[in-house]
């Protein structure tokens, strides 16, 4: 198992750690419930240093990203970042990923840890374009400060004004360090991810000068299981949990990043046919008044019959309901329809909502 820059870190703030995506990560600190309301209140600090760096140089830079993605990258200016994915040819998931431009010639997909070998490998053999993809996932470690507060902790150690949109970078010095600093992350709040290399000192450095400008609004480490509940209340696919190779983009809530009339790229001619033959099932976000867990691969029934699957599930720290995304045939996913979670075979009423579940 591989361990971040950040491990010693962790091992000395007593955090539990779990086996994750290759990686010895940190699940929790203090607790779950804690972490994700100090990132919804305040500032909390993740380290997702497991997460890949992919980089893309070359001529066909743009022509190469365009092909292997399903969002047109082609409405990237420099210093902005997309949301996208990878298909299979039959329109099923590779990965969800980012793209940021740095330069006409130069790319970097920021791709899930799990998935990080596979996309490196599936890049490289639909390299068409002659281009240089380089994996520098391990050079580069991750921190993610999300939060209302966090713009105010990191202002204070950056070089340049945080004046940062949202899904947009810039090239920066945080701590004395150079970074790619991108306002970008996976809790729905506002948040930076600060993206640098350097040995363990210079981690740990970072780590401390941003714990020591954050004292003031209670800045707090977060771990996995923090990250997921915030997510989930957000209603961000999990890669492994929603989304999948057996699921494609449309079904799975995505058609806003699958740009169906750009050129050819990767699944395109399979998810045009889905689209024309119209969606079998859809992915739903649910919510119940009862304080249940629902999860991953519960049943969801509904009119006696199941008719679908929990792909996550929580009880939102947030608002002490239970929350879940599941897939669902398609005549049940309109907005008000009742469905049931299959609970140690107790039907417990759930209903199809809007998303996100937590309205900031």
């Amino acid at each position: 198992m591989k361990k971040t820059k950040f491990y010693p870190i962790h091992e000395k703030l007593r955090a539990k750690i779990v086996d994750f995506a290759g990686f010895k990560m940190p699940v929790q600190y203090s607790s779950i419930i804690a972490e994700h309301k100090a990132v919804r209140n305040s500032v909390g600090v993740f380290d997702v240093s497991h997460m890949g760096e992919i980089f893309i140089r070359g001529e066909k830079a743009l022509d190469f990203v365009q092909y292997i993605t399903t969002n047109d990258a082609s409405m990237l200016t420099n210093g902005r970042v997309q949301y996208s994915v990878m298909c299979y040819p039959d329109g099923g998931i590779i990965d969800d990923l980012l793209v940021y431009k740095i330069n006409d010639k130069e790319y970097m997909f920021v791709v899930n840890a799990s998935n990080k070998d596979k996309d490196f490998e599936w890049m490289k053999k639909n390299n068409l374009f002659d281009v240089d993809i380089s994996d520098e996932s391990d050079d580069y470690s991750l921190l993610a400060v999300q939060g209302p507060n966090s713009k105010f902790v990191i202002e204070k150690l950056c070089d340049r004004p945080l004046d940062l949109e949202y899904y947009h970078f810039f090239f920066a010095r945080i701590a004395n360090v150079d970074m790619i600093v991108s306002r970008t992350g996976y809790t729905g709040e506002l948040g930076y991810e600060l993206y640098f290399k350097g040995n363990e000192q210079v981690a740990e450095k970072v780590w401390n000068d941003l714990f020591d400008a954050g004292k003031e609004f209670n800045i707090q480490p977060a771990g996995l299981g923090a990250r997921d509940s915030l997510r989930l209340e957000m209603g961000y696919c999990l890669y492994g949990n929603d989304i999948d190779q057996t699921t494609n983009p449309l079904e799975a809530n995505l058609s806003w990043i699958t740009k169906l009339k750009k050129n050819s790229f990767i699944g395109k001619e399979a998810l045009l046919k889905i689209k024309e033959e119209g969606l079998k099932r859809k992915l739903v976000p649910l919510i119940s008044e009862e304080k249940v867990f629902p999860r991953h691969g519960y049943d969801l029934k509904a009119d006696g019959k199941i008719i679908g699957k929990v792909t996550s599930g929580t009880v939102s720290p947030i608002l002490e309901k239970a929350i879940a995304l599941g897939y669902v045939s398609i005549d049940y996913a309109k907005e008000g329809t009742q469905v049931n979670f299959l609970i140690r075979e107790k039907e417990i009423p759930a209903i199809v909502t809007k998303l996100p579940f937590v309205k900031n």
